[in-house]
């Protein structure tokens, strides 16, 4: 097949099952119903993946538009080699609860950092005017 720039590549890719990681750091997991010449895309039978550690949790979200500009890594799933996994499938409760524990327990490293810098006489800037540069 000739070559073909940009998007136009991911034609063949159609009705196929991809991986999308957005930059917000969600995984989405469904079928490539359509892309333009943004890199928007329209998924279908979309979940959500959840990992923490070695457990893994799917959150159903049906179809799924997604603006190209936060996409950060796009690619088809292989089928064959889905249900070769060495992490464990658990509930969407159990996964959610996980979560929450871990973001708790990275909250409270990062406030006992910023107090250590404190005690030292140096200040962090905030995540927020870091985006500014």
């Amino acid at each position: 097949m000739n070559y073909m720039p940009g998007t136009a590549s991911l034609i063949e890719d159609i009705d196929k099952k991809h991986l999308v990681l957005l930059r917000d750091g969600r995984t989405l997991i469904g079928i490539l119903r359509s892309i333009d010449q943004f890199a928007n895309l329209v998924l279908h039978q979309t979940v959500e993946r959840i990992h923490v550690g070695k457990k893994f949790g799917d959150i159903p979200r049906g179809i799924f538009v997604v603006r190209g500009e936060n996409v950060v890594l796009l690619g088809e799933v292989d089928l064959d080699k889905e249900c070769d996994q060495i992490l464990q499938r658990v509930s969407i409760e159990e996964i959610l609860e996980e979560q929450r524990i871990e973001q708790q327990a990275k909250q409270e490293s990062e406030r006992l950092k910023l107090q250590a810098v404190k005690e030292r006489g140096l200040s962090m800037p905030k995540a927020d005017a870091l985006d500014d540069f």
